[in-house]
């Protein structure tokens, strides 16, 4: 028997040569997806995390005088675990509008942002439609 013949006939190597093709097929088209979105759901839950970590500073350590929001909102932090602390507003009154020199009413909410911003490899049309960047609110009364 022939050299050639043999190696016709002995076809063990061809499930180990398909294999390849599989593997690389379901990494890029299954695990490379699915890795871009765990990712932005981290960086989505840490985000979160520290809105919620500066909204417990607010809660647990409150000014010594809550009327006078304007000289303790100027002293609290600008950002917490990385992330940009925005739009900080302190609402008074039952309109809950923001507090001002005119509207005098007892500080009832608290209400600030921060962005989160995402760089996918795969799914850059699907997570990043209109833009990377994205922004999460967060509000709370005071106790």
């Amino acid at each position: 028997m022939s050299r050639k013949v043999f190696f016709i006939a002995d076809q063990r190597g061809a499930a180990a040569f398909e294999m390849l093709i599989v593997f690389a097929f379901l990494g890029v088209s299954l695990l490379l997806p699915l890795a871009d979105v765990a990712a932005a759901g981290f960086r989505f839950v840490s985000a979160w995390g520290a809105l919620r970590s500066f909204g417990q500073r607010i809660q647990y350590d409150p000014p010594p005088d809550i009327t006078n929001w304007a000289s303790w909102k100027s002293g609290l932090p600008t950002s917490v675990a990385g992330y940009p602390i925005n739009n900080l507003q302190v609402l008074c009154g039952d309109a809950m509008a923001a507090c001002s020199a005119a509207n005098f009413a007892s500080p009832k909410y608290y209400t600030y942002t921060t962005t989160v911003t995402v760089s996918p490899i795969i799914l850059t049309a699907v997570l990043c439609a209109n833009s990377c960047s994205y922004t999460l609110s967060y509000s709370e009364r005071f106790q």
